[in-house]
């Protein structure tokens, strides 16, 4: 049989080389999208058994000269990707039933597909929609031996939580939550009383080990060698990437644990690229490396952060692969009564923003400034520029925003206000001050914040602020609560849908009201036509079948000089 070239696999580095004819070379790189289009003679693929998979098919094509070992090891990595593929479809399709676990509330069967799906994977990014109970898809895989000691990582908020899901879910199993950040011998608590009314405790090996993101770096060397399993929470924590280091704590307990689950309905918070950084911890390899996953998926742009060029490709991809699974409120027959987003503008002081026109213009024409030279100095500007007119945009809406929210707390609507900066809040805290209310930012400590939700719960007070990254994954507001006002806006959508989240979610029986309050001037503007970009970017690849009414033209400038030209614009409208 006339062969075109050879294959060889490196054990060491897990690649595939391949060296071939010209033109067969070229059919290749049409195959393999991960491959860069200059790539010339020695082609080098990542291994893993979907490119196994892969291979075996254009091998039938263009034979290639291979040792028997290693044909060997490529057809059982082919065989493995056709059986997750084959199990995924089948469970999601209803044609296997997964099993009932142990659990004192039985989890309902959607729970328990995407249970079953993670530990007959060993990895899956599960992306319900908010409020469609991901922790107790999570919790009813923990019920399975194999995945224990099992680790937790959740965000600062939400140790406690966890605690309280568990109790109800799995209450068999013993805790630990992490206090500091330095390793201590771990104790196990048991839900029963030990006879005084508090939980037992125990030196034993906890079965479920629970901590925040920023205490992973410190425990990453101490419980790699011990968790089965890795459960992250809110995993949009980790889409920066290896710059960071409680994402490089988290690979390492990956790359030792046998089980890895990702919860969050929005895994990333801007462009389409975060995929790779969460999905190579929690199915390591299964994109390839960054480089061809950027090569196959994205294109980039002037600021270098790659985004996915058509998200409903990658998204089906993913999808149909085993690597994800998202379910919609229709999807599972869980549709709550009703969303309205109602964007509303709002009044802003004129004064408070002409006091630092002449600072901010300063900065806007730096930024934009021709020629070479001060690069530095320019990314300070930028850094500097956006903040600025950020914070003076929110403190010139703060007065009118209060405005607006006393008009709904007085019809008699609880309200939960997100913003970002503390001088905006303290406007807020004194036009609203008879109405005492909660705070859930980053300045409180994680039981001031939940002193400060069951103050809302129980009805102590009519508003709660929360600051627009601090209540991801919160739960019980759903309860007392349907109107959702959003007085300083976030880069990222996928922000502002956490935070309608903690209050349109399973248990709401009311619609809900999402109030987003603009002004016309400011960065107001610009951030909402960037967010419709990166909307586009998350929708998409979580369902492929969306029409995505909120997409926009891509424009590839870099935000803040978006920012800056608006704001000029803005300047010489107003004589400034």
């Amino acid at each position: 049989m006339k062969t075109y070239g050879t294959l060889k696999f490196l054990p060491k580095d897990r690649t595939w080389i391949i060296q071939c004819e010209p033109h067969v070379s070229l059919r290749l790189k049409r195959v393999f999208a991960k491959l860069s289009k200059s790539s010339q003679g020695c082609h080098i693929l990542a291994d893993n058994p979907e490119l196994a998979f892969e291979l075996i098919w254009f091998l039938q094509r263009f034979p290639l000269e291979i040792a028997p070992l290693e044909r060997s090891y490529m057809e059982s990595q082919a065989r493995r990707h056709k059986d997750r593929v084959t199990l995924v479809e089948q469970l999601v399709n209803g044609l296997i039933k997964p099993r009932a676990f142990e659990m004192a509330i039985p989890a309902r069967d959607y729970q328990r597909i995407a249970a079953e799906t993670w530990l007959s994977t060993g990895g899956l990014l599960l992306a319900d929609d908010v409020g469609l109970g991901k922790s107790c898809s999570g919790i009813a895989g923990l019920t399975d031996p194999r995945t224990r000691p099992a680790v937790i990582v959740t965000l600062t908020h939400l140790p406690r939580q966890w605690v309280s899901e568990l109790a109800k879910f799995a209450p068999q199993l013993t805790y630990h939550i992490i206090k500091s950040t330095t390793p201590y011998p771990l104790t196990a608590t048991h839900q029963e009383s030990n006879g005084n009314g508090k939980p037992k405790v125990t030196k034993d090996t906890p079965d479920v080990i629970i901590l925040n993101y920023h205490k992973l770096a410190g425990w990453a060397e101490t419980l790699a060698p011990i968790a089965n399993s890795l459960l992250l929470d809110e995993c949009q924590e980790l889409r920066s990437g290896d710059k960071v280091a409680k994402y490089r704590a988290a690979k390492l307990i990956a790359t030792k644990a046998d089980f890895k689950c990702g919860l969050s309905a929005t895994p990333i918070h801007n462009y389409g690229g975060e995929f790779f950084n969460v999905l190579d911890v929690i199915k390591p390899g299964a994109l390839g490396t960054r480089s061809e996953f950027i090569e196959e998926w994205c294109i980039g742009d002037s600021s270098g952060k790659p985004a996915v060029k058509d998200p409903k490709a990658f998204g089906s991809y993913l999808r149909d692969n085993g690597y994800m699974l998202r379910r919609t409120r229709q999807d599972v027959g869980r549709e709550l009564p009703g969303l309205v987003k109602i964007p509303h503008y709002i009044d802003a002081d004129l004064s408070a923003m002409n006091s630092v026109s002449r600072s901010c213009e300063e900065l806007a024409r730096l930024i934009l400034k021709q020629g070479e030279s001060r690069r530095g100095e320019k990314m300070l500007a930028s850094e500097e520029f956006d903040s600025r007119l950020r914070q003076i945009t929110g403190i010139a809406k703060a007065p009118f925003v209060a405005d607006f929210v006393r008009l709904l707390i007085e019809q008699g609507e609880t309200v939960v206000l997100y913003g970002w900066h503390r001088s905006v809040y303290e406007i807020w805290l004194d036009k609203l001050k008879d109405f005492e209310p909660a705070m859930f930012t980053g300045t409180e400590s994680a039981n001031k914040k939940e002193e400060s939700k069951q103050r809302f719960v129980k009805g102590k007070t009519p508003l709660f602020i929360i600051s627009n990254r601090a209540g991801a994954g919160l739960d019980g507001l759903q309860h007392v609560c349907r109107t959702v006002v959003s007085g300083e806006p976030d880069w990222s959508p996928a922000v502002l849908e956490q935070g309608i989240g903690r209050v349109y979610r399973d248990g709401q029986k009311d619609s809900v009201t999402a109030y987003l309050l603009m002004a016309e001037v400011g960065s107001d503007p610009v951030i909402y036509d960037v967010l419709g970009i990166k909307r586009y970017q998350l929708d998409g690849v979580r369902d492929p079948n969306l029409e995505l009414v909120e997409k926009l033209q891509v424009d590839t400038k870099d935000r803040v000089k978006k920012l800056a030209e608006d704001y000029l614009r803005q300047l010489a409208k107003r004589g400034g």
